[in-house]
């Protein structure tokens, strides 16, 4: 009840030339900072997130409880190349997941996807981004632009706002795999790399600037343009230390090859990488189908367990089998055929919504094709999670409109053990997802009247 009194507190308070002058403003800081995903501004609404401090630690408790069962599946699939079957890795990845990083944890840097129903207590992770999480650096300079709107000098007055940054992890992150690789207390130079043409460049510079801010020595490097020679990977003629690769591995090696310098250099210990190939493991949506899938009940604890059963929607790798949903013995193709109005479609990896078909919008030749499909190529099957609704204002054409949005939780998560930051993203279409095309990025805030 005090969380929708702050909302309504806020648009409340909102006047119609409140919200000009702060849309104004956010605008401007929009473009001053680089908030863009590619061409189109990062947000289009004038409210952050909120969320109630009890609702913050509740994520952050069931996060770590979930963390516990992903590190028993990940150490699993490590020594045991049938229960790895599981996830589904193609050739070439089971030859870089072999590969020793230098480090023990898969995935230092992470991001879980979910969809927080607050008044219920419904919180179903329905994601694991264990490879190339984006969004940090944008959260935090969003939370930076949200606190200097016109809007908020009011709003201060009654609640207390704090928002929950995340891109110091990052860097923690990156800074402890890079001593536990090299055995050094130096500082590293890191090379951000990916494709110079990704429309999330904008936020490699915000993150190097804050590298740099930090003391530490960061340039941003395309995979097309770095070099490995005299067992040092170079970047513009100078040797780097660290990748923090938001590249995607299947990207590099499908442009590049196994021979790619980026791939050579850290197979032969010449550059550290965060994250390593061994996260590909539990970044396969089919690591989802190993938590949820009665066949592996005996890896995990009791609690785990039921933390499985209330946050992680039930999820199957698609082949021909039975298996069970709610206690009862099903054949599995057949039941996704005829029950298509509660189930989506996913492929194993991709990103974006890529690929991603979602029952209830399709229609039943459309859905068998799909069904189809996903027998011939890895994919999984997931029941649809209920989604949570929130009133968002925008500004349309000097119009000040309170307009529902579907939003999604998307928790920051640290050497796989804990939770710290938290990214919101907002859309009217049931695939929420800024790649997609459609949608903002929200930064979260913990809200408590004064």
């Amino acid at each position: 009840m005090a969380l929708q009194e702050a909302i309504q507190r806020f648009h409340d308070l909102l006047t119609a030339e409140l919200a000009e002058e702060s849309q104004a403003q956010l605008d401007d800081q929009l473009r001053r900072r680089g908030l863009f995903f590619g061409e189109r501004p990062l947000c289009s609404v004038l409210r952050p997130r909120f969320l109630a401090a009890e609702q913050y630690r509740f994520l952050q408790r069931r996060v770590v409880v979930l963390l516990g069962a992903f590190r028993k599946a990940y150490q699993a699939a490590l020594a045991d190349a049938m229960f790895r079957s599981q996830f589904r890795l193609a050739d070439w990845e089971e030859e870089l997941v072999a590969e020793d990083p230098g480090f023990e944890e898969p995935s230092p840097v992470s991001r879980l996807d979910a969809f927080f129903v607050h008044g219920r207590g419904g919180l179903r992770f329905t994601e694991y981004n264990a490879e190339t999480p984006a969004a940090a650096a944008y959260n935090d300079v969003l939370a930076e632009v949200f606190y200097g709107l016109p809007i908020m000098r009011i709003f201060l007055r009654h609640y207390e706002v704090r928002p929950q940054p995340a891109r110091h992890n990052v860097l923690h992150a990156l800074i402890d795999s890079y001593q536990k690789w090299s055995g050094k207390r130096d500082r590293p130079r890191i090379a951000i790399l990916d494709w110079r043409e990704v429309p999330t460049y904008s936020e490699f510079v915000i993150s190097a600037e804050y590298f740099q801010s930090q003391g530490i020595d960061c340039v941003i490097a395309d995979p097309r343009e770095v070099e490995y020679r005299d067992r040092r990977l170079v970047v513009a003629g100078t040797p780097v230390d660290l990748i923090y690769k938001r590249v995607l591995i299947d990207e590099l090696v499908e442009r590049g090859g196994m021979d790619h310098p980026v791939v050579r250099a850290v197979r032969e210990g010449a550059v550290c990488m965060v994250n390593p190939f061994r996260c590909k493991i539990l970044h396969k949506k089919a690591s989802l189908a190993v938590l949820s899938d009665e066949r592996n009940a005996g890896l995990f604890s009791g609690v785990e367990l039921r933390a499985i059963e209330a946050h992680i929607p039930w999820t199957r790798l698609v082949s021909e089998r039975h298996t069970t949903y709610r206690g009862e013995t099903i054949d599995l193709i057949p039941y996704i055929v005829r029950n298509r109005e509660s189930l989506v479609l996913k492929p194993n990896d991709e990103y974006g919504g890529k690929g991603i078909v979602l029952g209830w919008e399709a229609d039943d030749e459309t859905w068998e094709r799909a069904v189809v499909q996903a027998l011939g190529e890895p994919y999984v099957v997931q029941e649809k999670v209920e989604q949570p609704i929130e009133p968002y204002p925008t500004l349309v054409e000097g119009c000040l409109r309170i307009e529902d949005r579907i939003l999604d939780t998307a928790p920051f998560v640290f050497y796989g053990s804990y939770m710290d930051g938290c990214l919101t993203r907002l859309s009217t279409e049931s695939l929420v997802n800024v790649t997609a095309g459609g949608g903002s990025s929200l930064a979260t805030f913990v809200v408590e009247p004064r």
